[in-house]
């Protein structure tokens, strides 16, 4: 039966966005509303001609007013709905995840055509994070749709953060479906090494599942360097640098549970932590400190802007970290350098990271440009949606 959703009509020109597949639209572009509704119901965009353009999810508490969900204005947003978009990111992830690969991201909200659900699978555990109102509000079908597609043996949801702030959601963590024992990491293999992932306690959703293809490129052009990982976390690129042949790898981290991590899965793979070091430091200060020069290095910091506001002072601890580290690179080595930070665009990046080089007199040649693996699409519409970027960078005398 077709479904009849309130309009939300926009102002003459404002549909571009929309008819050219972003999945926004912002609070300046609409003229009215039918009724009074409430944050997360689904509403069908019309134009100011009144062609209707697609439905999604409403919410004038947030700045975002529309995220786009179907240009099908006479489906129906109900339980068929959401288990075939889970459906069909499942698929994509069965046909692209290498072998021996037991963890990826499952569901990349917009990418996916699911705005504000990000789930993460480790083996038969389902990590997941809600971060819009609307999402918020068909919770439960999408849980069943999940459970229905995936079978897992359990969920556990992170839903934290500013973003669910930003929506007027309350932060909510914990076991939603099933479990697993109070306390026990989750082992995965990628690309056929071991690791183990907190869910519970550890970054984001436990692993760094978006640096998969960084991590296997270098292994690739590991082999007989020296190797410095800078905020090295639970230390997979230090791992998948050792499988490659590197001579030497030394991690710094400031947390010393990740370092036990680290240490651990350096072991758990058949390698050496006095051969490859585990460093518990402050990067920034490490780096100012050390007289050690490597044939590469590699850069994965935290997201250093967490709004728009934070710009500006980003760029300048990006720029830092990337000149420090070129002073401690052999002529000729390589930096892989990257930022997680979604208000970071790319320009703006790589501006940074030249900057740095000018600064300390080197000459880059960029070799390769970096970002998420497939298991983290993007509408090429939306590429805000790619918060993952990277730069690899032989760094040379001028």
């Amino acid at each position: 039966m077709k479904m009849n959703y309130p309009r939300l009509y926009l102002k003459p020109g404002r549909e571009k966005a929309l008819l050219h597949g972003h999945p926004w639209l912002f609070s300046g572009a609409v003229a009215s509303v039918e009724g009074k509704r409430a944050p997360g119901d689904i509403v069908a965009v019309t134009d100011a001609g009144g062609r209707s353009l697609g439905l999604g999810f409403f919410n004038s508490r947030s700045d975002i007013i529309f995220r786009f969900l179907t240009a099908d204005v006479d489906t129906r947003c109900d339980a068929h709905f959401w288990r075939e978009r889970v459906r069909f990111a499942e698929a994509l992830r069965r046909r692209i995840l290498p072998p021996d690969t037991t963890a990826c991201r499952l569901i990349n909200a917009e990418g996916d055509g699911l705005p504000g659900l990000i789930v993460d699978r480790y083996d038969d555990v389902l990590v997941c994070s809600i971060a819009t109102a609307g999402m918020e509000k068909n919770r439960t079908a999408v849980l069943d749709a999940l459970t229905g597609v995936c079978s897992p043996r359990g969920i556990y949801e992170r839903s934290e953060g500013r973003a669910r702030r930003l929506e007027g959601l309350e932060e909510r963590s914990g076991w939603i479906y099933g479990s697993c024992e109070e306390g026990k990491r989750i082992p995965v293999r990628e690309n056929g090494l071991y690791f183990e992932v907190d869910i519970v306690g550890g970054q984001k959703t436990g692993f760094f599942l978006d640096q998969r293809s960084n991590r296997k490129g270098v292994a690739g052009l590991s082999r007989g360097m020296t190797l410095l990982n800078c905020f090295s976390y639970s230390g997979a690129f230090s791992v998948y640098a050792a499988r490659g042949g590197a001579e030497r790898v030394v991690s710094v981290d400031v947390s010393e549970g990740a370092n036990d991590m680290a240490r651990f899965h350096l072991k758990k793979n058949g390698f050496s932590t006095e051969r490859h070091p585990v460093i518990r430091a402050d990067v920034f200060s490490w780096l100012r400190e050390t007289e050690e020069v490597f044939d590469g290095i590699i850069l994965d910091p935290p997201a250093f802007a967490k709004s728009r506001k934070d710009i500006a002072r980003s760029a300048r601890g990006y720029k830092d970290i990337n000149l420090q580290a070129m002073k401690h690179l052999q002529n000729g080595g390589l930096l892989w350098t990257f930022s997680c930070s979604s208000f970071m665009d790319e320009a703006l990046f790589q501006k940074v990271v030249l900057g740095a080089a000018c600064d300390t007199g080197k000459s880059v040649q960029l070799l390769k440009i970096l970002g998420p693996g497939p298991d983290h699409p993007t509408s090429l519409a939306h590429m805000e949606g790619r918060y993952l970027k990277g730069l690899l960078l032989r760094v040379s005398d001028r």
